[in-house]
């Protein structure tokens, strides 16, 4: 019985052993590629224009004029529509600043002044560090140091009381130089710590051809930007809604002060006033502001914005000429290279998608797919660009980066999948810029085969690393509890035999013990036991 009992565990122990290593694995999916990318728009705020007439010292500019205006100074970025369009300036950029798409420029990096564009940055600095800007503060005397009576001002007076939100309108739409002094002081203590704080500024926006000297813009040897990074600080300044209503304002009232009456801000940019009293003629309605500049040393600056059947533009022109008429008047290059460069665009150009949400991308592998073994994946929404228009030639061959996020982790998409789940991003590019980034989303829905499921499951526990570290273990301790039973089955049976030999010895012992006795009692009384 015993016996057959130990036969029994060993045969039980055996059989696990055999069920543990005899699981099958089952064949794993294998996981998915795809790429992503993250487009990011700008939103376009609308912005006004003041055309101030700075005057300055006619210094030379840091940076030198372009020589002529032909093509080979007019370069188109994008798959060129048709001629580009005639400007005269010797600076110019043309951007769609949704994408970050250059659609023409001219001279882009070079260096010039920037005349009252200055003040961009200016209100700029006062948005993103005045917490209340109906807080009132007074101009003092320093305020006005360094600017003439005859540079462009809002008649702003020494001890005068106003808000910080009315400066910035006296700045933006008068180009009030003291305006910006003010508030310049204000904010940094110093005019030179806020001028300071306009160069780091400029650094952090990415702008790498700019140094600022002075918070208003007259001119000045080491004052200077370039076309490229008046578009960063402009874009900036654009995200602040109040920043975008003040420069889109034609006219503004400033209430009475304690030192003047109530006074009527005219915006002079000519694109967004009809009524302007320096810029008449130039008004365009698809047109918003941002702001006007003028010295002998910059020439005319205009930076605007304009918007026409979905396409949003923003255009910088710098070192603009002031060209003579038949008729006695003169024409402004910085406003007239401005609507050719709008035309020019909205006639060639137009909003079109560049991927579409309807677009199938590619098939992503599932596992445990209880119809097929992928899902076909597609972009959550449309990306669209500023594009030639549809029947012209060399349009851009976008280039699409898939990025899957099972394939980057290492974890196998699985189902069960519902339609519209993401699973990976798709970014747009052209020559190396993004225009766009998307989700990825399931196009259908891929159900799950439970069998696969499971039987998937339990062959990726046994062959995870972990589970078969703890198995081997349970498997050699297993085999020592087996060696041990034998050997502790060994040590009973020798026990057994041992003692059955004492015993059949002890019994030999007795039973020879007793024929000796009997043979000695036979000795002793033969008759006697003959008698028996």
């Amino acid at each position: 019985m015993k016996s057959n009992n130990f036969k029994n565990r060993l045969t039980a122990l055996a059989l696990c052993f055999t069920l543990l290593l005899g699981a099958a694995p089952i064949t794993r999916a294998y996981a998915v590629n795809d790429e992503s990318d993250t487009s990011s728009s700008q939103s376009d705020s609308d912005s006004k224009d003041t055309s101030s007439t700075d005057s300055g010292s006619t210094d030379s500019a840091d940076s030198k004029d372009s020589k002529d205006a032909t093509a080979d100074n007019d370069k188109d970025v994008i798959a060129a529509a048709s001629e580009a369009p005639a400007v005269t300036a010797t600076a110019a950029l043309l951007i769609s600043p949704d994408s970050d798409m250059v659609l023409y420029e001219k001279n882009a990096d070079e260096k010039r002044y920037p005349a009252s564009t200055t003040k961009i940055m200016t209100a700029l600095l006062t948005l993103e560090n005045v917490k209340d800007l109906n807080e009132t503060v007074t101009a003092e005397q320093g305020d006005f140091a360094k600017v003439t009576s005859d540079s462009s001002n809002a008649d702003i007076k020494v001890g005068e009381t106003m808000t910080f939100e009315d400066f910035l309108y006296c700045a933006m739409i008068s180009s009030a130089n003291e305006a910006c002094n003010v508030v310049a002081e204000y904010v940094c203590g110093s005019i030179s710590a806020f001028v300071e704080r306009m160069n780091t500024r400029a650094q952090e926006l990415g702008c790498t051809g700019t140094h600022f000297a002075n918070p208003h813009g007259l001119p000045k040897d080491d004052h200077y930007t370039t076309a490229h990074d008046l578009y960063r600080i402009t874009k900036e300044a654009l995200s602040h809604e109040l920043f975008a209503t003040i420069c889109n304002t034609v006219k503004h009232t400033v209430p009475a002060t304690n030192l003047s009456d109530e006074r009527t801000l005219s915006n002079t940019n000519g694109l967004i006033n009809p009524d302007s009293p320096m810029y008449r003629g130039y008004y365009y309605e698809y047109a918003k502001g941002v702001k006007t500049g003028h010295t002998d040393a910059a020439g005319y600056c205009l930076i605007s914005t304009a918007e026409k059947d979905g396409v949003r533009l923003l255009c910088i022109v710098l070192g603009g000429k002031g060209t003579a008429r038949a008729n006695g008047t003169t024409d402004f290059g910085s406003f007239s290279d401005t609507l050719t460069a709008y035309r020019w665009v909205f006639s060639h150009y137009g909003w079109r998608a560049i991927v579409s949400a309807s677009d199938l991308i590619c098939e992503v592998p599932v596992r445990y797919g209880r119809d097929g073994d992928s899902v076909t994946v597609r972009p959550a929404q449309t990306v669209s660009a500023v594009l030639p228009a549809a029947d012209s030639d060399g349009a851009p061959q976008f280039e699409q980066q898939v990025t899957i996020y099972s394939e980057r982790d290492g974890k196998p998409l699985e189902a069960p999948i519902k339609a519209g789940d993401e699973v990976g991003e798709l970014t747009v590019s052209y020559n190396g810029t993004v225009y766009g980034t998307v989700k990825l989303v399931a196009a259908v829905d891929v159900a799950v085969s439970k069998g696969a499921y499971i039987a998937g499951h339990v062959a990726a526990f046994f062959t995870n690393p972990i589970v078969l570290v703890i198995l081997l273990a349970i498997v050699l301790a297993l085999v020592g509890y087996v060696l041990w039973l034998v050997r502790r089955r060994k040590q009973i049976e020798a026990e057994r035999r041992r003692r059955r030999r004492a015993q059949m010895e002890a019994e030999e012992a007795r039973r020879r013990a007793l024929a000796h006795e009997t043979l000695r009692e036979f000795d002793r009384d033969p008759a006697g036991s003959r008698r028996r």
